[in-house]
């Protein structure tokens, strides 16, 4: 099963169509709102639901 939510502990919510876009939008947040913070793509699946 595919996991394409996140909530950050900011409180984003975040949602891709796959998880290849999950990761993507999850990034592009971690740039836009928490600089100097990156993940890579397991550590975000594991986060996610």
């Amino acid at each position: 099963m595919a996991k394409t939510h996140l909530n950050c502990p900011c409180g984003e919510a975040i949602q891709g169509a796959d998880e290849d876009d999950l990761v993507e939008k999850a990034q592009a947040h971690l740039a836009e709102s928490h600089p100097g913070r990156e993940y890579d793509r397991e550590m975000i699946l594991f986060m996610a639901f």
